[in-house]
């Protein structure tokens, strides 16, 4: 569902109801999202899969010591 944020003020009591019950609740600005409204279960599970995804190669990636050493070729470029 989607509400304006001036809606929303106007409406924040029966939004957090819904909210509790399961629905999200996407905040528009201009037509724009700009934050969503959800159960804090929904919220934390979101999270953990973000971590869980960002530590998902740890200790299988190298990166070269070299890594940002440029080679000659980019000297004009860089000069």
């Amino acid at each position: 569902m989607n509400v304006s944020v001036s809606d929303a003020k106007a409406n924040f009591s029966e939004l957090v109801r819904r909210a509790e019950a399961g629905e999200s609740i996407v905040l528009t600005r201009n037509g724009k999202p700009v934050a969503v409204l959800r159960e804090p279960g929904e919220a934390r599970h979101l999270g953990q899969l973000r971590m869980a995804a960002m530590g998902k190669y740890r200790g299988q990636l190298k990166i070269a010591d070299d890594f940002d050493d440029l080679g000659p070729e980019w000297d004009e470029y860089v000069s």
